[in-house]
């Protein structure tokens, strides 16, 4: 097995030698020092909430090149998981409930790409991405995928190998209209023709 090399870090020094105390003897990770954070693979970030400093500390761990952090941290509001998301978290996990063996099975999942919220959060977390949808992406024609309704309709279709008269009238949009839809997309995501944008949707799972 090999060990998941992982860089620790605290508001307060006890809380960080606490954490690296129960990781060095575990043989599926390896700490590095603070010199050596570039040949992390993981970050793990401690604190007691998801205040300003701590969201300016998570947003540092970023700058550094950190794509996988995992945060451990004592109070977690409903409205602070989003917020986490955001910052780069991709693992959560409760101080009272930070184990050996749970804090080694966050850092493993977030060492392959995988997700980890406590289970009772999960649940929140879906109903506030579902609030946000309704009430604020969807009103303006929008979706989590970053393209409007209306993007991915022609993509679709054009995908389904209609050209652009036909996407017109099966839309009942005008042709200027589905070139613009087509215009903004390929430049807004910077790709070269519809056919790579077709591609892209594809591969991406939004058509």
């Amino acid at each position: 097995m090999e060990r998941v090399p992982v860089w620790v870090s605290a508001r307060d020094p006890i809380s960080e030698a606490g954490v690296v105390s129960q990781l060095r003897p575990r043989p599926e990770v390896r700490i590095v020092g603070r010199d050596e954070d570039d040949d992390a693979l993981v970050a793990v970030v401690i604190s007691d909430s998801l205040d300003g400093d701590t969201l300016r500390m998570l947003r540092a761990v970023q700058r550094k090149g950190f794509t996988r952090t995992v945060l451990v941290v004592g109070q977690l509001e409903d409205s602070d998981l989003v917020t986490a998301i955001e910052a780069g978290v991709v693992g959560l996990v409760r101080r009272g409930e930070a184990t050996s063996d749970r804090l080694v099975a966050v850092i493993r999942a977030a060492a392959t790409g995988d997700g980890t919220v406590p289970p009772d959060l999960l649940g929140r977390l879906m109903d506030q991405v579902g609030k946000l949808q309704r009430q604020v992406l969807g009103p303006r024609g929008l979706t989590f995928t970053g393209l409007a309704s209306r993007e991915i309709e022609v993509l679709r279709l054009i995908a389904d190998g209609y050209d652009t008269g036909e996407v017109a009238r099966q839309l009942s949009y005008s042709e200027r209209t589905v070139k613009n839809v087509l215009h903004d997309v390929t430049s807004r995501l910077q790709l070269r023709n519809r056919s790579h944008a077709v591609a892209y949707a594809l591969r991406e799972g939004l058509i």
